[in-house]
């Protein structure tokens, strides 16, 4: 009997042993995940704005391992015992989660349509209801970089089954210079096409404005003509750097700071107007991103690395000094996301003395990081110069400097979506509803 006692004494030791330590982990990932939730829900970036997990919460067993499948690291936890999206706005649709999931219970599904969720209607070559009318990368409504590398490529490939005549026209006319558009430009080279990349900024295109200090590859990813893409996490400055590269060393030519204004077609070919020339393709890849143009400043500096015109990844930016530039929504929540990581140094620069658009909800939340000194209100102010480790500020009391890291700019842009519209391009906007019963 107090042999039977002792056995089962340890066995319930051993089993507490075990058992105990793995309870009290998972409650401690659950209260930090509720906790990121909470904190997240104040300045709007736990809701998705483009591709996103859906979970099924029926069938969802909360067994994490669409958390640990995640390489954002942080946008999905487990709450309730069951998965959750809670940095939705951080998600750009790598998809592992789905694939992690031992029980099908995610399905990837676009933003509804009150979160930009507009999505243009294209083939599996990724061609509009336009023919020769292509659209590949973000604005196809995923904005993975692997992904766009691909789209771009098969765009080009079947452009090539289709070549016309040496006549002079060209063959190809790519509008935009990010993944998509590099990785189209590279594939039209390897299949001796006549081509053009007009990119209204500078080479990288919307990976200029990414808002993200850490971008994710997902896995490595061969890119035309240079070769394959080994690394799976990089920074946007060592990825710029890495275009830089490619171009220079294949040679691919891209004309930058020129802008397409208008795209018109006639008996089956298409007249390009752009801020410098005009051009005539037989087809054409719009490679642009979904945010389209933001609206600039136009200060010198203007163009570091180190300025955003958005955000998404708020917990990422620690013990920085930060520039907030706008009197809207967005610049309020980009603010007060950044300063509740608390170790942060923010300030929020606009030009007029009062905020007059700016919802009541966000103006209590940047009231309170205001007292608690973790937010700087330089009102009244305008941006001068953006340097390298420093930001000048003209004032009423004359110019200012601050040390800086980095800059958001948030003073509103235009979006691609009307000028595609007027094109005759199809739209359609589907929500969780619809594509949860496609899925």
């Amino acid at each position: 009997m107090i042999d039977t006692v002792v056995t089962v004494t340890v066995s319930l030791l051993l089993i507490a042993a075990v058992v105990v330590p793995y309870w009290l982990r998972v409650r401690r990932k659950e209260n930090q995940a509720r906790n990121r939730f909470e904190k997240l829900k104040i300045s709007g970036l736990n809701a998705a704005t483009s591709m996103h997990p859906h979970i099924d919460a029926l069938a969802c067993i909360g067994c994490g391992g669409c958390v640990e499948a995640c390489p954002e690291g942080d946008v999905l936890g487990v709450i309730n015992g069951k998965a959750t999206l809670v940095h939705g706005a951080k998600c750009i649709g790598h998809g592992l989660c789905a694939e992690a999931c031992p029980v099908g219970a995610i399905s990837l599904v676009m933003a509804p349509p009150g979160r930009s969720a507009n999505l243009p209607v294209i083939s599996k070559d990724f061609e509009t209801n336009i023919p020769n009318l292509f659209i590949a990368g973000e604005l196809g409504g995923i904005g993975l970089i692997k992904n766009a590398i691909i789209q771009g490529r098969h765009a080009v490939e079947t452009v090539a089954k289709r070549r016309g005549p040496r006549d002079g026209i060209l063959d190809l006319l790519i509008v935009g210079a990010g993944p998509a558009g590099l990785s189209a430009g590279l594939t039209a080279m390897e299949q001796g096409l006549r081509y053009a990349i007009l990119e209204q900024g500078d080479i990288g295109g919307t990976i200029l404005q990414y808002p993200r200090r850490k971008l994710v590859l997902t896995s490595p990813v061969e890119l035309p003509v240079w070769g394959r893409l080994k690394f799976t996490e990089i920074t946007k400055e060592k990825l710029l750097g890495v275009w830089g590269e490619v171009v220079r060393e294949t040679g691919l030519l891209v004309q930058t700071q020129e802008k397409m204004l208008e795209l018109q077609r006639f008996n089956d070919l298409f007249r390009i107007v752009s801020s410098k020339d005009e051009y005539v393709a037989r087809h054409v890849i719009l490679a642009l991103g979904r945010r389209g143009t933001p609206r600039k400043l136009g200060v010198p500096g203007e163009a570091l690395p180190k300025v955003m015109y958005r955000l998404l990844d708020a917990e990422s930016y620690q013990n920085l000094n930060l520039l907030i530039v706008g009197g809207g929504d967005s610049a309020v929540e980009a603010a007060i996301a950044l300063a509740i990581q608390k170790t942060n140094r923010v300030t929020l620069s606009y030009r007029q003395r009062e905020f007059g658009r700016v919802k009541a909800r966000n103006l209590e939340h940047l009231s309170e990081q205001v007292r608690k000194k973790r937010i700087h209100l330089a009102l009244g102010t305008v941006v001068q110069e953006i340097r390298s480790d420093l930001v000048l500020l003209s004032t009423a009391d004359g110019q200012r400097q601050l040390p800086n890291d980095y800059v958001f700019v948030s003073v509103g842009g235009e979006t691609p979506f009307d000028q595609l519209k007027n094109l005759g391009i199809d739209f359609h906007r589907q929500g969780i509803e619809d594509q949860a019963s496609a899925a």
